[in-house]
């Protein structure tokens, strides 16, 4: 099995905490969906053989291409693949951009899942991020997507901005309870080089982020969708039973996948490759049949480091068994030197051969995963 992304790299808007690769300049949109086409074409043998159970489109904002341009896009990756019955076909997009004709062109495009980036339903959390959207947007967006027939939502929201007090953060997540929200994506603000908000910061524009109010943030978070039900799977992801995201699942179980668009990612269990992050060289790069990606052949300690990353992040853990059979017992062994100390601390638990991380343990995931790495 396999999955496929695509990076849609327009929006309307720069946020102020975005460092995503996209550009504001929608006039060459349509050229771009053409050359990601091409794209598709040449390079579709990859998955040849392999059902294709996941398709991702993300951005940048998907939600601007034109009814026109998504049926392009959806009928060539249709006919390149072998797209499995009942894969899932994920959407993201603006609250602003939701009508009750763009769901029926997103739905009838063979769309199932939209992940719709709400990030906060409060108006001055909203404005001080520069979204493109108001609080009223976002209600009647999710609204509108379960009246369409979307069933399968999710939403993201960002907590720890600074400002941001508890209780208004606890009202955002009981807000996305109450609307019946089955997957949420929640992250701590993180202040990226070379964005606006950074920049904010530097010159004394905006206050920092606080790391104890965001690790308080994230506790809270934690005990909230918990009681009500959510299944915390991943770090930063908590869905109701049945609504896990299978496509990034994929991702953290090590499921090849294929990314079209300029600074998409690719990965086949033996290399990963990246797409050129510049518009006009895609473009330029694909209309010229010439490479467009560079390309890393992985090594025994990058695959077992990327296993260690991703497994500790989810609630299945990483199972020491798997690193000793693929691997080898030295390192399984180099792994499991170093777990005590965080077992100790109360931040690790270990089952049965498998390693979980505590709550206590989830705020320090990262520091933690690179200590174990080989």
């Amino acid at each position: 099995m396999a999955g496929i992304y695509l990076h849609i790299p327009f929006c309307r808007k720069a946020c102020h905490y975005c460092n995503f690769h996209f550009s504001t300049l929608l006039k060459n949109k349509n050229a771009m969906v053409d050359a990601i086409l091409k794209e598709i074409s040449r390079e579709a043998y990859k998955l040849k053989g392999q059902p294709v159970e996941t398709i991702y489109f993300g951005g940048g904002t998907p939600s601007l291409l034109t009814e026109e341009e998504l049926d392009h896009l959806m009928e060539m990756l249709f006919r390149s693949f072998d797209v499995s019955a009942g894969a899932e076909i994920t959407f993201e997009v603006n609250p602003d951009d939701i009508t009750r004709e763009s769901l029926a062109a997103w739905k009838k495009s063979g769309i199932n899942r939209l992940s719709i980036g709400v990030q906060s339903f409060r108006d001055e959390d909203l404005a001080w991020m520069n979204r493109a959207h108001n609080s009223g947007e976002a209600l009647n967006g999710i609204q509108l997507a379960r009246d369409a027939g979307f069933n399968n939502l999710t939403i993201d929201l960002i907590y720890g901005t600074p400002g941001l007090s508890d209780k208004a953060w606890e009202e955002n997540v009981q807000k996305a309870i109450s609307l019946g929200v089955p997957h949420l994506s929640c992250y701590a603000l993180t202040v990226e080089p070379k964005t606006r908000l950074e920049k904010m910061i530097r010159t004394h524009q905006a206050a920092d982020t606080d790391p104890e109010q965001q690790s308080r943030q994230f506790l809270l978070l934690m005990d909230w969708l918990r009681a009500a039900g959510y299944e915390h799977y991943e770090i930063s992801n908590f869905a109701r039973p049945g609504f896990r995201s299978r496509h990034n699942s994929a991702y953290w179980q090590g499921v090849p996948y294929l990314g079209f668009g300029p600074g998409a990612h690719s990965y086949n269990g033996k290399t990963r490759s990246w797409n050129l992050a510049n518009n006009a060289l895609f473009m330029q790069g694909i209309e010229k049949d010439i490479p467009v990606s560079e390309e890393e052949v992985l090594t025994t300690s990058n695959r077992i480091n990327e296993y260690i990353m991703t497994s500790l992040r989810t609630a299945e853990g990483m199972d020491m068994r798997k690193i000793s059979d693929e691997y080898g017992d030295e390192y399984a062994k180099a792994v499991g030197d170093r777990i005590g100390k965080y077992q100790s601390s109360g931040q690790l638990i270990q089952e049965n051969g498998v390693i979980r991380l505590t709550n206590e343990g989830k705020l320090f995931a990262d520091g933690i995963a690179a200590d174990l790495f080989c």
